[in-house]
Order: structure tokens, then C-alpha cells, then sequence
């Protein structure tokens, strides 16, 4: 990724993928999300399309002052973040989208380590919490009670 800017770096993950469920991801763990994402959410009975960012900071979630999202839309279906990220925390991440208005509520937050202090914060922001290494059955769960409560008819605003 070096040498690309924040343009180039969107424009390659557009001709890959578009907005339905986002996975904010840590360099160090490419090899781990690549394999819950082939395995489950790009499954052709699940259906999802997977935006991840190689940093945390190229988001447009994590750059942006306030949610663009116009009332009744949100941009994704389910957000996932890892706690510890290059140069941010996942749980500051979330919660500065709460702060930014972000009518998501499908956000969980993954750990091998979670501490006293992050099960305090995560447990204000209502996040759905997963221990390293993942169990693919408590994600199976959580993702089809989400879907369950996501409206079929529901449009995702189109940040790019």
C-alpha cells in the first residue's frame, strides 16, 4: 500500500467490492478476516459483499466529521472491528461513530484479550463482543439475528 493515496486505495477495493457489510480490519490479521470472509459472508447463501480497509484510518467512517447517512438509511448491514488496530482502537473507533450520529446497530468488536476497562466501554455502545479466535458459530448467530431485523427493503446510502 505504500506510495497509494486514499483515492487510489478506494478505487481498488470499488472493482473488488461494494457496500453491504464492512470489515475494518488489522494488516496483521489479513490472513485470518480473508478466511471468515471466503468461508461466511462471501458464501453465495449469505450473499454479502465485504469493504476492508488495510487502516483503520482510510474508513470513510473514521474520517468523516458527522454521518452522512440521510435519516432511515444506513451504509452497511453489519460492521466488524478488531480492539487493537494500527493506530487506533476498535472501541475508540465505534465510539466515535456514536458520537457522529451513526444509526448503526449491528457493530461487534473482536478481542484475544478483552480487559476489565473494554467490557466496561463496549458494554455503552451496545456492541456485540467476540473472543479470538473466533467461533464461527456465535458470528453465524449474531449475523442471522441481525438479518432477521434488517428490512428486505432496506437501501444502504452509497458513501463513495
Amino acid at each position: 500500500m505504500a506510495g497509494k493515496n486514499i483515492s487510489e486505495i478506494a478505487e481498488e477495493e470499488r472493482r473488488h467490492w461494494t457496500t453491504a457489510a464492512k470489515i475494518v480490519k488489522e494488516p496483521d490479521v489479513a490472513e485470518y478476516v480473508k478466511d471468515v470472509r471466503a468461508r461466511f459472508f462471501e458464501n453465495d447463501d449469505r450473499g454479502y459483499e465485504v469493504v476492508t480497509f488495510p487502516e483503520p484510518g482510510l474508513c470513510p467512517l473514521h474520517v468523516v466529521q458527522e454521518c452522512p447517512c440521510p435519516a432511515g438509511t444506513t451504509c452497511t448491514d453489519l460492521i466488524i472491528s478488531d480492539v487493537n488496530m494500527s493506530g487506533t482502537n476498535g472501541i475508540d473507533f465505534v465510539e466515535g461513530l456514536t458520537q457522529k450520529g451513526c444509526r448503526q446497530r449491528h457493530i461487534a468488536i473482536m478481542s484475544g484479550n478483552f480487559s476489565e476497562a473494554d467490557l466496561a466501554r463496549t458494554s455503552r455502545f451496545g456492541c456485540t463482543l467476540f473472543s479470538k479466535p473466533l467461533a464461527m458459530d456465535a458470528l453465524t448467530a449474531w449475523v442471522e439475528e441481525a438479518e432477521r431485523s434488517i428490512p428486505a427493503e432496506r437501501k444502504l446510502y452509497d458513501w463513495r
